[in-house]
């Protein structure tokens, strides 16, 4: 079998690329469009309920639920020096000059340090302040109680590949949305 693979070249590769496409092409065609709609309404309930949850923590330190979502960000992007507000609004899916402004106001109240990147002073690098780390660790044992609520009958390891899943369609979706603006 592997010297007829060997011998066939690059014939065979093309065909096996071509029924690849095939077979992805014939799964798309099989997707019931009621599904699709029910997903996407799914997931954006999931979405209004994961952002009133957001509301309530950013609450609980005195944010908005915006301003909750980018130290997020910065907490999850952040490696030691600082990421650039472009990076950021990037995550969060703003534009940057909503994150300047925003990360002025938590600068303010103790939560950000924005700093000049050292290589390229047009750049802003965002870092969490202590205080912030302080106050988002007070929210610790809330948001384990609360993960485990939510997610209890779904399982770690399930969780963990819906959430590759959905990242797999985040790209897709990503790629559609590029499409569709450039008249598909």
């Amino acid at each position: 079998m592997h010297e007829r693979q060997a011998s066939c070249g690059m014939t065979c590769r093309t065909m096996q690329t071509k029924t690849k496409a095939e077979a992805r092409a014939s799964r798309a065609s099989t997707i019931d469009p009621d599904i699709a709609r029910r997903f996407a309404t799914a997931v954006a309930s999931v979405a209004v309920f994961l952002d009133e949850i957001r509301q309530f923590r950013a609450k609980s330190l005195g944010i908005s639920g915006p301003q909750f979502a980018l130290l997020m960000a910065v907490m999850d992007l952040e490696q030691g020096e600082g990421v650039s507000i472009r990076h950021v609004a990037k995550a969060v899916h703003v534009d940057p000059s909503f994150i300047t402004t925003q990360s002025k106001l938590l600068e303010k109240k103790g939560l950000i340090r924005r700093q000049v990147d050292s290589h390229d002073a047009r750049v802003v690098k965002l870092s969490l302040s202590d205080k912030a780390y302080k106050q988002i660790a007070g929210l610790a044992s809330e948001e384990r109680a609360l993960n485990s609520f939510i997610f209890e009958e779904i399982g770690s390891e399930a969780l963990e590949q819906l959430t590759s899943q959905l990242g797999e369609l985040q790209n897709r979706l990503e790629k559609a949305t590029v499409k569709l603006a450039s008249g598909l």
